[in-house]
């Protein structure tokens, strides 16, 4: 059992093995591919792809072929979310709303394909985890130092956004104004790549969020509302 940690993408990038024998070289694998992801899709590296295409000076179509899947996902998300994931929404193209979960998806993909069949890769606190036995806190919106509820889980992804961790930098694509009805979303699933689409997209949509969660086919939610009244969707574990 190890865990690792490298500071890459503007954030703690963990990586938790808990297989009897860990490979260290596919972990250090899965740190390149992070790496690679910052190089290509970072908001504030001015060589990166994501840069070029929001300054005109690279097109879609000649963008490395990962860039298009994204983009592509973007817009899918922003249709199925009703606007409310949008890789425009701060006025430049940002993907990293939907580019964190997928590069952690697509690294536990790496790792699985190396034989570890037990471990957790964490980006910034949401996380995909393989393999069954853990327990993970989320953390509590009021107060850095709690938890607001410590989940049994297995082979899922775990995505929250709210504005404790970075201030209100998630906004309301259709106003532009952060929510006040909400403190926190935490969506389980499948997919890191879309719960943390989901995630962002519930916190967005303030007091709508919660109903909306409700219709999601294959992802569970948890949302805590600005009065601490915590709401769940059916399939989420007890809290």
């Amino acid at each position: 059992m190890s865990a690792a940690v490298a500071q890459i993408m503007g954030m703690p990038i963990v990586i938790d093995v808990r297989d009897e024998h860990p490979d260290g070289e596919a972990v250090d694998g899965a740190f390149d591919w992070f790496r690679w992801v910052d190089a290509t899709f970072s908001t504030y590296r001015e060589d990166s792809e994501i840069s070029r295409l929001d300054r005109g000076e690279l097109s879609l179509r000649d963008a490395h072929a990962d860039v298009r899947w994204v983009m592509d996902r973007c817009e899918v998300l922003k249709e199925e979310t009703n606007g409310y994931f949008d890789a425009h929404a701060s006025g430049r193209l940002d993907p990293s709303g939907l580019v964190k979960g997928w590069s952690v998806d697509r690294a536990a993909e790496l790792l699985r394909d190396t034989g570890l069949a037990r471990f957790a890769v964490s980006a910034g606190g949401d996380m995909r985890i393989v393999g069954d036995g853990w327990r993970v806190g989320v953390q509590h919106p009021g107060d850095r130092a709690s938890v607001a509820a410590v989940l049994e889980l297995g082979d899922v992804a775990v995505a929250t956004s709210a504005a404790y961790a970075r201030g209100d930098h998630v906004l309301d694509p259709h106003t532009g104004r952060p929510p006040v009805e909400v403190l926190s979303v935490t969506i389980l699933g499948p997919e890191l790549a879309t719960a943390d689409a989901y995630a962002t997209a519930a916190f967005a949509m303030g007091a709508n969020g919660p109903g909306w969660t409700s219709r999601l086919p294959g992802y569970e939610a948890m949302t805590i509302m600005a009065d601490e009244a915590v709401l769940t969707t059916g399939g989420f574990p007890d809290v």
